[in-house]
């Protein structure tokens, strides 16, 4: 039997959970004060995931650069493949909240959006 501890991220609580690991498959989870704790664990040690957040150079606007995140969670392990694409890419504004940025980033079939509009000067 595996036991692995994490920090639960799934609310402002922080718990403190243990994952009781057997042949890869979760056996127990204890330490959740709340369900999206227990959720958490279990795709955490099976699956885990994350939002990429980053920033994409600007042409033409009034901010030289804008903010822009995966627009759905991406397996944890493609994060530096995610970054090393979007790192070369530069937008000519303007651009709105939502515009795709990157489509289908590093093949995880997820768009890479902006999160801020930035005007054309």
């Amino acid at each position: 039997m595996e036991k692995r501890q994490l920090t639960c991220i799934g609310c402002p609580l922080g718990c403190q959970i243990t994952v009781t690991m057997e042949n890869g498959e979760v056996k127990d989870v204890a330490g959740y004060t709340c369900a999206r704790g227990e959720k958490y664990a279990r795709e955490e040690v099976t699956n885990p995931t994350r939002t990429v957040t980053t920033i994409v150079r600007v042409e033409g606007g009034n901010l030289a650069a804008v903010s822009v995140k995966t627009k759905d969670v991406i397996p944890k392990a493609k994060i530096f493949d995610i970054l090393e694409e979007i790192k070369p890419v530069i937008v000519k504004a303007p651009i709105k909240i939502g515009d795709v940025i990157v489509p289908n980033v590093a093949g995880t079939g997820v768009d890479v959006v902006a999160t801020k509009n930035i005007q054309a000067v």
